[in-house]
């Protein structure tokens, strides 16, 4: 078992991944019902989209000898209705750190490819941007 999900009421959720034990809570956002009081569901997957990529790219910079500590990434996630989905992500990913264009394409490549973006369903529209050098 990876995680353990409990229905708190009043559209909450708490989450606990048992391995570590650390959690978090999900509330439903204000345009569905909710109080808007904590990452929604939704959410939670755009931003693990985000999550994936910097811990790949962190892993192939460590593989090439880059310092990438401080990198940031800006997530905005869009929803669609009939059926209510999400229908675009975009990550904007500002890497404060100087490198050449080979390990740029390199650490690219290797966000474009991470399990998350590769899982997300083709209809969602993904919009990547990198910000080099701050």
């Amino acid at each position: 078992m990876t995680s353990k999900v409990t229905y708190l009421g009043n559209l909450r959720t708490e989450n606990v991944h048992i391995k570590s034990g650390s959690t978090f809570v999900t509330d439903a956002p204000l345009d569905n019902n909710g109080k808007g009081e904590a990452f929604s569901p939704t959410d939670t997957v755009a931003n693990g989209l985000a999550c994936c990529m910097l811990t790949v790219m962190g892993i192939k910079a460590r593989d090439l000898n880059v310092f990438m500590d401080g990198t940031t990434a800006e997530v905005t996630k869009f929803m669609a209705d009939k059926p209510r989905r999400i229908s675009k992500i975009e990550v904007i990913l500002n890497l404060p750190f100087k490198s050449d264009n080979k390990t740029q394409k390199i650490l690219e490549h290797t966000a474009k490819t991470c399990p998350v973006l590769l899982s997300l369903h083709p209809d969602i529209e993904k919009n990547i941007t990198f910000n080099w050098n701050g």
